[in-house]
């Protein structure tokens, strides 16, 4: 099975080089067959020398490719590459790799092998194990989830997780079916038009490590934004 590990970036000059060989080098190691795999940077209109950076990756590490995008924002980067792709399964991981990497190798089996069509990383599963994370997230993350069960009634735990996997023919139907944002809610959209769908969807509990210090995420404009979101996804269900 091929797939494409999908890694939106915008202004990553100080981090991407680095990151990006370190996923490379385990890709390398797990999954040595020529041609079976590939990353992707989508690039979300970086400012900085992102761009250059990726290029001069792509040109020594055949396994690359770069997306531009010409617009921010991670639903956006996501769909503009998974819907250029030709693998078997797309996914995505953030650029600080706080999933540890070896759930991949779990991710790409449940695809792969055990017949699932989704999988999806979860920080509030029992056996998960979060490392680093602050009192705030971890109080955002569980009132944005429970949220979601309310208001959707969907039952997965973790909708906004940077960890997920589906087999790529389900990228249109997904879209079709409600997942279209261009921004962060477009995972969670993903997981809620799946399960709406009846899709056979793995929850994979796994260590995450958070890495706070270069986040640019401002909660209450994003909580605001999920809302909006929210409302929008119901109106398409009913």
């Amino acid at each position: 099975m091929t797939f494409d590990v999908t890694i939106p970036v915008l202004n990553e000059a100080e981090t991407l080089d680095r990151q990006v060989r370190i996923l490379y080098a385990f890709l390398q190691q797990h999954f040595p067959e020529k041609g079976q795999w590939r990353i992707v940077i989508a690039d979300n209109g970086s400012t900085d020398d992102t761009r250059a950076i990726a290029e001069k990756l792509c040109a020594e590490l055949a396994e690359l490719r770069l997306v531009r995008v010409p617009e921010k924002g991670v639903g956006l980067a996501l769909k503009t590459s998974w819907t250029q792709s030709d693998a078997d399964m797309v996914g995505y991981m953030d650029l600080d790799l706080a999933t540890d990497l070896p759930h991949f190798i779990q991710a790409y089996n449940a695809l792969a092998t055990e017949g699932f069509d989704l999988v999806y990383g979860t920080r509030l599963h029992r056996r998960s194990r979060v490392i680093g994370r602050t009192l705030k997230r971890e109080i955002t993350s569980r009132v944005f989830n429970l949220m979601l069960k309310m208001y959707l009634g969907v039952r997965f735990s973790d909708g906004m997780c940077g960890f997920k996997w589906l087999r790529r023919d389900l990228v249109q139907p997904l879209m079709d079916g409600g997942a279209v944002s261009n921004g962060w809610f477009f995972s969670t959209e993903l997981l809620t038009v799946a399960e709406w769908k009846g899709l056979k969807m793995c929850e994979l509990p796994v260590k995450w490590t958070d890495d706070t210090t270069g986040s640019k995420v401002n909660i209450p404009r994003l909580a605001k934004q999920y809302i909006q979101a929210m409302r929008v996804l119901k109106g398409k269900k009913e």
